[in-house]
């Protein structure tokens, strides 16, 4: 028996995937959620085998989930955006419904996704190369990030910097700092360089929370924050900021 969930804000589409899914006796719904954040919580707790997901969706978007997941089922989207289509084949994405869709189109979504499950496993990796490839926004305008005790998420206006980590990066804001599996050239690349620069290997900063820059040896300069934090500046760094600053 599979065991599927459905997250969907509107009802009437919820409604038509409990009815189009009726005939798949080997298919048992274990969770409706109209919200990214729940449908998150729910997926990490319930593991399903295979979820359908809207991408429009309220507090988390269907890519914003993709990032949180734990646990990696078959993933079937369903959106009226078709902008996303094409990437969400490319990176794994069992199937991909265009609303309005037909019965028989959902047939085959359900037919390949029971396909998936018996020959290639999603793992976590996938999912999330997927919601990378899956990122339309020009630029980040929030981040999530999944805490032992909740789910977060972080408008960048809020950040003062980033910090390598190893694998990770350490985000602060001036009230917090969370910790993301992710790398700096992702965030390099996704935050908008009018307000983020990579000032060193180490540290992407918020070019509005500088205060000043302060000399620390003869090459090499000190970048101050608003909240006192010093950062490290390196060359190419203190040359992409005299660039974005105009000093």
């Amino acid at each position: 028996m599979m065991k599927a969930i459905i997250i969907e804000d509107e009802e009437p589409a919820r409604d038509l995937l409990r009815k189009y899914l009726e005939p798949f006796t080997d298919i048992e719904i274990i969770g409706e959620y109209i919200d990214g954040y729940e449908g998150a919580k729910a997926i990490n707790k319930l593991k399903p085998d295979v979820v359908f997901l809207d991408i429009q969706l309220p507090r988390l978007t269907g890519i914003e989930v993709l990032e949180l997941l734990e646990h990696a089922p078959m993933l079937i989207f369903t959106t009226a955006y078709d902008e996303y289509a094409l990437k969400a084949f490319e990176k794994n994405a069992v199937d991909y419904l265009l609303k309005p869709f037909s019965r028989d189109r959902f047939s085959q979504a359900i037919e390949r996704a029971k396909s998936r499950i018996s020959t290639q496993p999603n793992t976590e990796q996938s999912i999330q190369q997927l919601a990378e490839n899956l990122t339309t926004e020009s630029h980040l305008t929030r981040i999530v990030v999944k805490s032992p005790k909740a789910m977060n998420v972080i408008p960048v206006d809020d950040i003062l910097y980033l910090e390598a980590q190893d694998d990770y990066v350490m985000i602060h804001t001036s009230e917090s700092r969370h910790m993301k599996k992710q790398t700096m050239k992702y965030f390099e690349d996704r935050l908008n360089p009018d307000q983020f620069v990579r000032i060193h290997r180490s540290f992407i900063a918020n070019v509005s929370h500088i205060t000043k820059l302060e000399p620390y040896s003869k090459d090499a300069f000190i970048a101050v924050l608003k909240n006192g934090a010093k950062l490290n500046v390196s060359n190419s760094g203190y040359k992409a900021l005299k660039e974005r600053l105009s000093f």
